[in-house]
């Protein structure tokens, strides 16, 4: 009769011959397949939790500019807006201004009901230069986080906008305006 090797025996002898195989392949897959992916991840979850921030960024900058005193170059908006970034990745981009904050005023014509560039010859910060509505724009900003190590260019943000109404742009009953 012939001799039968004991199973554990067989184990062995399969998976000792194997070991070196699945090392090599478990190699290959995970270098090759799931850690870009989870470096993808990252880098995607980044990107939307950026472009969140700065979605709050324009909408917190036009809140700011419908209680505040309307000025033709928006300047007191865009100084709050510089002044306030909130933490975030590549922010320095709206500090230093190469991602551009724009402010524009805006009145509603009787008639029509459609928006025109609002102007007022009483003089900027009065009771009696008040606009219908603000849209604060962010432009130009761009997603550099990874790809700078990667060698790819920055991924660039579509332009946002947020507008509002403005309510008495930030003057009371005595003509006192806030700039």
């Amino acid at each position: 009769m012939g001799e039968h090797k004991p199973m554990r025996r067989l184990w062995r002898e399969f998976w000792r011959d194997r070991s070196g195989q699945e090392a090599v392949e478990f190699a290959l897959l995970w270098g090759a397949i799931v850690l870009p992916l989870v470096f993808s991840l990252i880098f995607v979850a980044e990107m939307l939790w950026v472009w969140h921030s700065v979605v709050d960024f324009t909408r917190e900058g036009a809140r700011y500019a419908a209680t505040h005193c309307w000025q033709a170059d928006g300047s007191n908006v865009t100084q709050y807006m510089q002044s306030h970034v909130p933490p975030m990745i590549d922010m320095d981009q709206f500090i230093s201004g190469a991602a551009g904050i724009q402010v524009q005023y805006f009145s509603r014509d009787p008639d029509s009901g459609s928006l025109t560039d609002f102007s007022c010859d009483g003089g900027e910060c009065s009771i009696g230069c008040v606009p219908d509505t603000v849209t604060v724009s962010i432009t130009n900003y761009q997603f550099t986080r990874f790809v700078n190590y990667l060698g790819l260019p920055a991924v660039p943000l579509p332009d946002l906008h947020a507008s509002m109404p403005v309510t008495s742009a930030g003057c009371d009953e005595a003509g006192t305006c806030l700039p």
